[in-house]
């Protein structure tokens, strides 16, 4: 198959969708691999590196013309789109459910479009979803207790406290792969955290893997109010595969929390789980609502580029081998957990929870799967 690696140009977005090991893996198996220039120089993988691996290097129109699958990060931007047809397999992230005009561009594409973040595995897990969220999980603290400095806008409150002084109070909404990883890292700053989640299993996990070192509580809208009032960092990890993330925080909420309160909404690529958030970039990566800092940059793990790099690829190449040695179609008949990660083709929406959020028709995977020639 011949495979497509365009560099990526969302705002400060430096990942690339393969590194050069992944290159020399798909040639080993006998395939074609076009990169676009200087795709991964930003996180020193060098034309030179791929061309070492058995790449060719290209210009943007030549590795969207000549090749059969794309294979990305982001979402494919609005020019992006423009280059794909009908004969193209696109393999990125989508998310979909909060943008109707990618959906619109990708349907009107005729392309088959298969989103890294819907395909499941045997455990139900989302395991191309969940190195990325690692990362994220890992990076909202981070990026939450530098937004707490006054300079900032922030309270002005270290998360770990100091001797004689309380620890910044972090609740973190949802127990999963964002929530948990997030929980480590307040963890190991010395912060109080307290985890909110509906799965009483996700808080018995929690609490046996930290015991007093963190407080558990099942998600009601009491103890979600109650919580976000007194918090310094609020942690937004909840997600609902494929669909709009759920507006747990409302406006009211929100202008009732602390002045200075920081809120990282990691869901904001579903479309946040506040009613005040709204998408932001490393560029620009906070604004101020009611004195609450919000930091919701859309590509969160795009800031530490080479490590979320090389953990995607890690497990997005098993799949990218199985497209290109069997041709999409027949490796999503084979793979029931890689069609779950069917959203479009052939200008069919083939993702339910998707449709649901924009309104539009849409079809069961496997019902669209048959209906390819």
């Amino acid at each position: 198959m011949r495979i497509g690696v365009p560099r990526e140009i969302k705002n400060h977005e430096y990942r690339v969708g393969l590194t050069p090991t992944a290159v020399a893996e798909l040639v080993r198996h006998g395939h074609e691999v076009r990169v676009e220039y200087e795709a991964g120089a930003a996180i020193g993988f060098a034309d030179s590196d791929y061309l070492a691996a058995g790449a060719r290097m290209a210009g943007v129109e030549e590795v969207f013309s000549q090749s059969e699958m794309i294979v990305k990060v982001k979402e494919p931007q609005e020019v992006e789109r423009g280059r794909l047809g009908p004969q193209h397999v696109l393999f990125t992230y989508l998310h979909l459910a909060p943008d109707r005009p990618q959906t619109k561009g990708l349907l009107a594409s005729g392309a088959l479009c298969i989103a890294y973040e819907t395909v499941t595995d045997s455990r139900g897990g989302l395991p191309l979803l969940a190195p990325m969220s690692e990362v994220a999980g890992r990076m909202a603290v981070q990026a939450g207790a530098g937004c707490l400095e006054k300079a900032r806008g922030g309270r002005g409150v270290l998360l770990g406290g100091v001797p004689g002084v309380p620890r910044g109070k972090v609740v973190i909404l949802g127990g999963g792969v964002v929530g948990s990883n997030a929980l480590a890292m307040a963890v190991g700053l010395g912060a109080d955290v307290t985890v909110l989640d509906k799965n009483p299993d996700v808080l018995r996990q929690l609490d046996a893997r930290y015991g007093n070192r963190i407080n558990t509580l099942y998600s009601t809208a009491g103890t979600l109010e109650e919580q976000l009032l007194g918090a310094d960092l609020v942690v937004g990890a909840v997600l609902v595969p494929g669909a709009a993330a759920p507006k747990l925080i409302s406006k009211d909420l929100v202008s009732r929390m602390q002045a200075g309160a920081v809120l990282v909404d990691v869901a904001i690529d579903q479309g946040g789980c506040a009613e005040t958030s709204r998408a932001t970039t490393h560029a620009d990566p906070t604004f101020i609502i009611d004195g609450v800092v919000h930091y919701c940059v859309a590509n969160m793990p795009g800031a530490v580029a080479r490590t979320a790099t090389q953990a995607l690829n890690n497990a997005t190449l098993p799949f990218v081998l199985a497209l290109a040695n069997k041709g999409a179609k027949r490796a999503l008949e084979e793979d029931a957990h890689l069609r779950q990660g069917l959203n479009v083709a052939a200008g069919k929406l083939a993702n339910v929870s998707v449709g649901e959020a924009l309104g539009m028709p849409a079809q069961s995977p496997d019902v669209v799967l048959a209906s390819l020639s």
